[in-house]
């Protein structure tokens, strides 16, 4: 059963509650499927390592807004009420609901307007995957038999009914809960294609170039010296030999603990004891 909370969309207060909360908006990112936001990249955003940027397209969504509701309630007779609910731990911001509660709408209002890509797709009869995983997880929040998606270009609109699917509605859970495990646990989600950006600009390429040569020659180098180390522990038969400047001695070193193995730790959840997860850098190269 849903619960009203008295919080103004995009209010200071709104944006931190939304912080701690399982929102519509995110489904997408948790699922894979937005075009705009990884997993990974929505979970430096729930754990405060980024914040979101606010766009044209976002600014511009928002100051129609209004306009596209009263024109989808003149053209419906619907009247809505924005608000938010909350489930849970599951929240949705709707654009508007009707009073007997059967009725949603998600409001989108393209910066294209009429030569966007979701307008054409929703006058086609399509509703696109991002879209459709938010719409379902207002369903699921509200409890609200239908929902509508209002496209509205600033004079016209286009409206697509959509029903509810229990089988998305629990792959929202599903996912949610896989994605939960790493704000939990403070570690990031595998990277996606998405989150890779190719590089073709001078400085990039310059810089790559120098690394992989860089790389060759430093390869190099440990080859010769694994050969020429290898050559001296051969020829060293004491615990300790020394000439020409070089040293070679045998040592006993204790054998690392196993800690799986350990009675007194069986069962016992150690992550509480780890540090706060922090970002380390890699660099490989193809050859």
């Amino acid at each position: 059963m849903s619960t009203i909370i008295q919080l103004v969309q995009g209010s200071p207060d709104w944006l931190s509650y939304r912080l701690t909360m399982r929102n519509a908006s995110e489904t997408a990112a948790v699922l894979g499927v937005s075009p705009w936001c990884t997993p990974y990249q929505l979970w430096l955003l729930k754990t405060g390592r980024a914040s979101t940027a606010v766009t044209a397209a976002m600014q511009h969504g928002t100051a129609l807004e209004p306009a596209a509701r009263a024109a989808y309630e003149a053209q419906t007779g619907n009247i809505m009420q924005p608000l938010v609910l909350q489930d849970g731990a599951y929240s949705a911001s709707l654009d508007g609901m009707d009073l007997e509660g059967q009725l949603i709408v998600e409001i989108k209002c393209p910066y294209r307007g009429q030569d966007s890509a979701l307008w054409r797709e929703v006058k086609a009869g399509w509703v696109p995957d991002h879209y459709a995983a938010q719409i379902q997880h207002q369903l699921m929040v509200s409890g609200a038999k239908l929902a509508h998606l209002w496209v509205f270009d600033g004079a016209q609109g286009l409206l697509r009914p959509v029903e509810r699917i229990e089988e998305a509605m629990q792959r929202i859970r599903d996912g949610w809960e896989l994605f939960q495990g790493y704000l939990d646990s403070d570690t990031p989600p595998p990277l996606t294609d998405g989150d890779t950006v190719l590089r073709e600009d001078v400085g990039w390429t310059q810089a790559a170039q120098a690394f992989v040569e860089a790389k060759r020659a430093a390869d190099g180098a440990d080859a010769a010296l694994v050969q020429a180390r290898e050559a001296l522990v051969a020829l060293a038969g004491h615990p300790r030999e020394q000439g020409a400047g070089v040293t070679v001695t045998r040592y006993w070193k204790a054998g690392n603990v196993d800690y799986k193995k350990v009675p007194a730790l069986q069962g016992l959840d150690l992550n509480c004891y780890r540090g706060k997860s922090r970002e380390e850098v890699r660099v490989t190269s193809a050859t």
